[in-house]
């Protein structure tokens, strides 16, 4: 469960976010809104990688402000825009996100990597520079390393940005 209250963010004059208070249960949540709306901002608040200005924000009961590190440990995010080592494999990036993610033993991490290239349809690429690969194939590439770790929360944003229409059927959301 994440929990939001009286959530501010500001940027020198601009106000992204004002008095956000919101629960977010088990399950699907989506953000709507228009552009400029502050989406991408929430997100990033809860992916710990913006500090808010203001308010308190909790996941599992455990402080985002105080715990950082803890919150990271659950999380998975998929930012918009994905940025990549395209001097890697895939299974070699995807490898450096598991040991980042503290999947420590190595067998482990080859099996869920394997098992989530396959469920992106990108395993007869694993041993493929990242830098051969197509807009799509890096944003599949992106979905997995937000989901390495079997995170409690995976924050996504505009998560089917770049697949063709045949790979947003597959994806689940």
């Amino acid at each position: 469960m994440i929990k939001i209250e009286s959530l501010h963010k500001t940027y020198k004059k601009h106000v992204a976010l004002q008095e956000i208070n919101l629960r977010i249960d088990k399950g699907i949540f989506g953000l709507l809104g228009p552009n400029g709306a502050g989406k991408t901002t929430l997100m990033r608040i809860l992916a710990t990688l913006l500090k808010p200005t203001k308010g308190e924000v909790s996941v599992h009961g455990i402080s985002l402000t105080k715990q950082p590190d803890e919150i990271r440990k659950m999380i998975g995010y998929l930012p918009q825009h994905f940025q990549i080592y395209p001097q890697l494999t895939a299974y070699d990036f995807l490898d450096y996100v598991g040991v980042m993610k503290g999947i420590k033993d190595q067998r482990e991490r080859e099996t869920r990597i394997k098992h989530l290239l396959a469920e992106v349809n990108l395993q007869d690429m694993a041993h493929q520079k990242i830098k051969t690969f197509s807009g799509g194939m890096k944003q599949r590439l992106g979905i997995v390393q937000a989901l390495l770790g079997e995170p409690a929360v995976v924050i996504v944003d505009e998560p089917t940005a770049g697949l063709d229409p045949e790979e947003r059927v597959r994806f689940p959301i």
